[in-house]
C-alpha cells in the first residue's frame, strides 16, 4: 500500500494555529523549536496515509518501500517525537497515529517539509490499529506519551492503557521489542505501576530520556513541554516484551487484572515539586 499524500494545498504554508513562527527554516510552537529544518519544496516527502485499507495486517515493507524496524507512536499528537526520532534514526521507519485529524494534519505537514521518507502519519485509534492492522511480533518499539487520563468519572472507560490493550501491545511487539510509557498524572502512573510489571519486564526511569547522549529540554511531546513548564512530575518507563508467556496464561492474567477506574484528580498540579531537570522552556523573544 503506497502512502496517499495530502495535496500540495494541504501542505502549503497556509495559516497554521499550531505554529508561532518560522525563522531561518526553524518552526516554533509555543516558543519551542519543532525538530528539524524546513527544506526546499523539491526535497519534501509524502508522509500521509489519508485512508487505511480494510482491516488486515499492514505490509510495512510496501508502505515504506524497504524492510526496516518499525516504531509506532500511539497518540502522536502533532508529531514531535516521530519528527525527532525519524531525523535521528534514518534507518528506522516510524508511524504516528492519533484520533484527531487536525493534529495529524500538522504532523504530516511537518514530516513532509522535513523530507522524512521514513515517517508516516494516519488518523486511527490505537486499540483499533493494533487489533486490526498489526501482525504479531512485527513492531520494534511502541511509544505512548501522556495518554489522556480522562478526569470525568463518566469517561474513565475511554482510557487507553487497559489490560486488554497491554495484551495487544505484547502481541505485536517483536521478541526483543520495547514499549515506552510516560505520564504526568500521579493516579495513572500508580495504576501502571501495579499492572505493567505483571506483563512486561518493566524498568522505571528517574531521569529524562537521552537521545544520542543528549536530553531534549523540551521533551518528546507537546504535553511533556507543558508539564515541564508547569513543574509537574513526569513519570517514565521502558518495558521489554516478556517471551515466557503462553498465550492462554497471558490471557488468563489479563482477564484477572483490574481496569483503570482510578480517580484521575489534579493533585499533581497542586502538590508536585519541580524536579531539578524540569526547568520551564525558555521562550524566544519576539
Amino acid at each position: 500500500m503506497q502512502p496517499n499524500p495530502l495535496s500540495d494545498s494541504d501542505i502549503s504554508n497556509q495559516g497554521d494555529s499550531s505554529s508561532d513562527s518560522i525563522r531561518e527554516g526553524i518552526e516554533y510552537e509555543l516558543g519551542i523549536p519543532v525538530p528539524g529544518k524546513i527544506l526546499p519544496p523539491e526535497e519534501w516527502a509524502k508522509t500521509a496515509i489519508k485512508k487505511l485499507p480494510l482491516p488486515g495486517p499492514l505490509d510495512f515493507k510496501e508502505i515504506f518501500g524497504r524492510s526496516a524496524p518499525v516504531v509506532l507512536d500511539l497518540g502522536c499528537g502533532n508529531g514531535r517525537f516521530v519528527l525527532s526520532s525519524a531525523l535521528r534514526r534514518r534507518e528506522v521507519d516510524h508511524l504516528g497515529l492519533d484520533i484527531l485529524p487536525m493534529v495529524i494534519r500538522y504532523a504530516t505537514r511537518r514530516g513532509n517539509q522535513r523530507g522524512l521518507h521514513n515517517a508516516r502519519f494516519a488518523v486511527c485509534g490505537a486499540y483499533h490499529f493494533l487489533e486490526q492492522y498489526v501482525a504479531p511480533e512485527s513492531i520494534s518499539e511502541i511509544h505512548i506519551y501522556h495518554p489522556q487520563p480522562y478526569h470525568s468519572p463518566h469517561d474513565r472507560k475511554l482510557r487507553l492503557l487497559t489490560p486488554d490493550f497491554l495484551g495487544l501491545v505484547h502481541r505485536v511487539l517483536q521478541v526483543d521489542g520495547q514499549v515506552y510509557l510516560q505520564t504526568d498524572n500521579v493516579a495513572y502512573w500508580s495504576y501502571l505501576q501495579s499492572i505493567v510489571p505483571k506483563i512486561f519486564d518493566w524498568t522505571e526511569r528517574d531521569l529524562p530520556w537521552e537521545d544520542d547522549g543528549k536530553v531534549d529540554p523540551y521533551g518528546r511531546s507537546r504535553r511533556e513541554a507543558i508539564a515541564i513548564e508547569r513543574g509537574l512530575p513526569i513519570f517514565r518507563s521502558v518495558s521489554k516484551r516478556r517471551n515466557d508467556w503462553e498465550s492462554s496464561d497471558l490471557q488468563y492474567l489479563i482477564n484477572d487484572l483490574p481496569l483503570p477506574t482510578f480517580a484521575a484528580s489534579d493533585e499533581n498540579s497542586q502538590e508536585a515539586k519541580r524536579r531539578p531537570w524540569s526547568k520551564p522552556p525558555r521562550r524566544r523573544k519576539r
